[in-house]
């Protein structure tokens, strides 16, 4: 294991999205994670995982619903420096595994706590998604163009950004103060939290008058005309962000026009006008021929790229933004560190594909993982 978080041991709950995602971040640093798959997942027979986002940790097969199953998992917490979990509130609490018994066992486990709506609130045990959580805390409503209704960024908002993200971020803070107290605490992560925070920029600039609350009539939500993308002749796109006077000079430059021909960058009234205008011209080439135009100007130009082309581009190859890895092409581990880099630990795991091996290794005899297999607390 390399990286930052190397020889800090983590116990993960099986789940989806955010917290699958919280555990590949942490597992890229170099935590050790031991994911606690459902018994009645495994399958022997599995063909390989392609769940990137499962990469880097070690699974076992645990019956929950037997008190053997749920005394190996706080026997394993016992040892572990953080928890991950993503169930509803009171799940954990109604399986044996809430914050109080495995606190008690281990006063300094870390233990993360992921939902959308939190663990408390009217909300609290309401089902939702991503576009529920960034609705409620006003990330999603600003988002589209003039005249059309609200446009979902994908689930990066709630479910990474202000999910797993965050709880990433709250496990290792929470792990680095337990350097000094020696005590664990709860991380209450939540989407809606997480959404509202990464909203604190445009919720300031709306309580001082800079930003209006109407799509597509602010300076980062497609309303200037030099900050959007634009389709070119061969039906591609390029992206452009010209907001600084001296690149959007340079813009204009690299397209053949003045300030002339584009008056008032600065002028909300003169926006819509200028971005047909500026729309025909974008419209005169093809996306390589403005990358040849554009290249290694200033105007905060980028071509918009498909997932399958963004790896071949020059300036991800050469930072190494991608990686192939056990057949599947992937993002490296992000942020980099100079002196304790981190890498991808493994390839995606299957359920339970490593429970002896991982067993063996967390301390249990095998004695001890046969006496667990004949009571169904194992697959």
């Amino acid at each position: 294991m390399s990286g930052p978080l190397s020889g800090f041991k983590i116990i993960e709950m099986a789940g989806i999205g955010p917290g699958p995602f919280c555990g590949m971040m942490l597992s890229d640093l170099g935590a050790e994670i031991l994911r606690i798959d459902r018994a009645d997942k495994v399958k022997p027979d599995a063909v390989p995982n392609t769940d990137l986002m499962g990469r880097g940790r070690r699974s076992i097969g645990v019956n929950l619903k037997t008190p053997e199953g749920v005394e190996l998992v706080l026997g394993l917490l016992g040892k572990a420096d953080g928890l991950i979990e993503g169930y509803r509130p009171g799940v954990m609490e109604r399986l044996g595994l809430g914050p109080d018994a495995c606190l008690a066992r281990n006063p300094g486990l870390v233990y993360g706590r992921m939902t959308g709506w939190g663990q408390d609130g009217p909300l609290a045990q309401a089902a939702g998604h991503d576009i529920n959580y960034i609705a409620i805390a006003g990330a999603l409503e600003p988002m589209g163009r003039s005249g059309e209704a609200p446009l979902p960024p994908l689930n990066l908002v709630g479910d990474f950004g202000g999910g797993g993200m965050l709880l990433a971020y709250g496990m290792v803070a929470g792990m680095l103060e337990k350097t000094r107290s020696g005590k664990g605490q709860v991380i209450d992560a939540a989407m809606v939290d997480g959404a509202a925070a990464l909203m604190t920029m445009i919720n300031g600039m709306r309580q001082t008058g800079f930003w209006k609350e109407e799509r597509g009539a602010n300076l980062l939500d497609t309303g200037a005309f030099y900050y959007d993308v634009y389709e070119c002749s061969d039906g591609k796109f390029i992206s452009i962000g010209a907001i600084e006077p001296q690149f959007y000079a340079e813009m204009l430059e690299k397209l053949g026009s003045t300030h002339d021909d584009f008056p008032g960058q600065f002028e909300r009234e003169k926006w819509p006008a200028a971005k047909v205008k500026i729309a025909a011209i974008w419209k005169t080439k093809t996306r390589a021929a403005w990358c040849e135009i554009f290249a290694g100007s200033d105007a905060c130009f980028a071509p918009v790229l498909a997932m399958s082309e963004a790896p071949e581009h020059e300036h991800m190859k050469a930072r190494g933004t991608f990686v192939e890895r056990d057949g599947m092409v992937q993002a490296a581990p992000a942020p980099r560190f100079s002196r304790t880099p981190g890498e991808i630990q493994g390839p995606p795991v299957n359920p339970g594909q490593h429970t002896d091996s991982a067993l063996a290794d967390w301390g249990l005899s095998a004695d001890e993982v046969a006496k667990l297999k004949a009571s169904s607390a194992i697959a």
